[in-house]
């Protein structure tokens, strides 16, 4: 007599085939639409937000006289910092191949329109590690006309530690450094640092 044994029932079937899958599949779904939400959500932010965004910035010569400068400029001239005392100076380093400079250039214009009075603060750029002709055909093509002068050695960008262009510097009319500003500047920006400044140093 033959006795059949029913199969156990602690005994589990074997999955079905691509039972796991399914759900891996939704959750790597899920992983990458999230992905893509926050790259489209970086990319948004970095579209929209301003390009410059100019702050000042520590330096160890503000409240210090400002080290000397005496060159010429990309045109030949003769410049001295010390003759120009009884005025602000707004020294600017700048690259003509610097994006943030490019972007700052038209700012730097504006404002030396709207200050073009006589005995106003004098812009002043110094050539930061470019060519004296790349840098002068950058000034001519946006309409620059004041001052800019050469820094063979980067000597001058030594003396007040510019390490990236652009970098601006207020001096005061008695030759002291008021303030040190990291980033390009837009007129309005300047128009109220120069403003803070004068109240401070005169």
């Amino acid at each position: 007599m033959t006795t059949e044994v029913a199969p156990s029932s602690a005994t589990a079937a074997p999955p079905a085939p691509g039972g796991g899958r399914p759900r891996r599949r939704r959750t790597a779904r899920w992983v990458a639409g999230i992905a893509l939400v926050v790259v489209v959500a970086v990319v948004a932010v970095l579209a929209t937000r301003p390009s410059y965004q100019a702050e000042e910035a520590l330096s160890p010569l503000v409240g210090h006289q400002a080290p000397p400068i005496s060159t010429t400029t990309v045109t030949g001239q003769r410049f001295s910092l010390a003759a120009e005392r009884g005025r602000w100076v707004i020294l600017n380093f700048f690259a003509s191949w610097c994006v943030p400079c490019q972007e700052e250039e038209p700012e730097l214009v504006a404002f030396a329109y709207q200050h073009r009075q006589a005995g106003g603060p004098l812009l002043v750029s110094v050539v930061f590690e470019d060519t004296d002709a790349a840098a002068a055909a950058f000034q001519r093509a946006e309409g620059a006309t004041w001052p800019t002068l050469t820094d063979p050695g980067t000597k001058i960008a030594l003396a007040y530690g510019v390490t990236s262009p652009p970098e601006t510097f207020l001096i005061s009319p008695t030759g002291v450094v008021a303030a040190h500003i990291y980033g390009a500047v837009t007129t309005s920006f300047l128009d109220r640092q120069l403003a803070r400044a004068e109240r401070s140093f005169g």
